[in-house]
C-alpha cells in the first residue's frame, strides 16, 4: 500500500511557519480577492482561503462584483486595488463570466501583487527560469513531491493536462529541478504508454478515473489535482484511488491532498509579497 502524501498536514505546517514571520510586523499582510458571480464552487474557494488568512495573520479582503459587471469596470476596480498600500496581494478567483477574458483580468493586476502567479510576466519569468512567484497549485505540487523523498533530478515525469494555471507551469518547474517531463493533453494517443513510463505522475484534468492501476508505473508518485463531483456528490479526483493505491509509492487523497496546498501557497506568496514591498520600503 502507497504513502499518503496529507496535504491538509502540510498545509498546516506552511501555515505556522508563515505565522512566525508576520507576528510582530507593523501591520498585517493584505489580500484582497475579486469574486465576480455567485458561483457556489468559488464561494467555497473563496471560504477556505480566507479561513487561511485568518489562521495565518493575513488580512483578507472580499471584493464582490455581479454577473453583469463588464471587463472594464472590473478592470478599474482593479486598478484601485493596485494603488492601495494596505493590499500586498490581489487573487482573482477563476472562472470568470464568459463575457470577460480572464487573462486581461489578469493582467490587470500590477505582477509584484499577482499572488496567484497567473500574470504574463510572472508565467515569463517561470519560463525563463527566473521565477518571481510561482502559480499556486504547481507550488502546492512540487511540496507534495519533495515530501515525497524522491529525488527529481534525473526522475521522468508525465503531467496530464495542459492548462496555463497547472500544467504547463508545473511542467517548468519540473524541468527546472531536473526532471525529464512529458507534458500530456487530450490529443495524446496512447495515455497509458506515456504514463507508466513515469516515476511522478501529475492529472490535472478534471476527468474521473481517468487514471487507472494499469497506467502506473509500480512505486510512482502519483499526484491528483483533479477535483470530481460523482452523481451522489461525493468528490473524486482523476485518480482511480482504490485501484492506483496498491501500485503508487506514495499518493495524494482528494480531498485533502493538493487542494489545501493550494490555499498555502497563496497564502505563502501574498506574506512574500508583503515581505519584498516592506524591504523597498513601499
Amino acid at each position: 500500500m502507497s504513502i499518503l502524501l496529507d496535504g491538509a498536514r502540510l498545509a498546516q505546517s506552511v501555515r505556522a511557519d508563515l505565522a512566525r514571520r508576520v507576528a510582530g510586523q507593523s501591520r498585517a499582510p493584505g489580500l484582497a480577492v475579486v469574486l465576480v458571480g455567485d458561483n457556489p464552487a468559488s464561494r467555497v474557494y473563496v471560504r477556505n482561503k480566507t479561513r487561511a488568512c485568518q489562521e495565518t495573520g493575513v488580512r483578507s479582503e472580499l471584493v464582490e462584483l455581479p454577473d453583469s459587471v463588464s471587463e472594464a469596470a472590473l478592470r478599474e476596480r482593479i486598478a484601485v486595488l493596485n494603488a492601495r498600500e494596505d493590499i500586498d496581494g490581489i487573487l482573482v478567483q477563476l472562472p470568470l463570466p464568459k463575457h470577460i477574458a480572464a487573462q486581461n483580468v489578469i493582467d490587470a493586476v500590477t505582477p509584484d501583487k499577482d499572488v496567484d502567479g497567473l500574470h504574463t510576466h510572472n508565467l515569463g519569468a517561470l519560463l525563463a527560469g527566473t521565477p518571481r512567484i510561482l502559480p499556486c497549485t504547481p507550488a502546492g505540487v512540487m511540496h507534495l513531491i519533495e515530501q515525497s523523498g524522491v529525488a527529481l533530478r534525473g526522475a521522468r515525469a508525465a503531467v496530464v493536462g495542459a492548462s496555463s494555471v497547472v500544467g504547463k507551469p508545473l511542467a517548468l518547474m519540473l524541468v527546472h529541478a531536473g526532471a525529464t517531463v512529458t507534458l500530456c493533453n487530450s490529443k495524446t494517443l496512447d495515455l497509458g504508454e506515456v504514463t507508466r513510463r513515469a516515476g511522478i505522475l501529475v492529472s490535472a484534468v478534471g476527468r474521473a478515473n481517468l487514471i487507472t492501476a494499469d497506467m502506473v508505473q509500480p512505486g510512482a508518485v502519483v499526484i491528483d489535482v483533479g477535483i470530481n463531483r460523482t452523481p451522489e456528490g461525493r468528490l473524486t479526483g482523476d485518480v482511480d484511488f482504490a485501484g492506483v493505491s496498491p501500485v503508487a509509492s506514495h499518493i495524494t487523497p482528494v480531498p485533502g491532498g493538493v487542494g489545501p496546498m493550494t490555499v498555502a501557497m497563496l497564502v505563502a506568496n501574498t506574506v512574500a509579497a508583503f515581505e519584498r514591498r516592506a524591504a523597498r520600503g513601499a
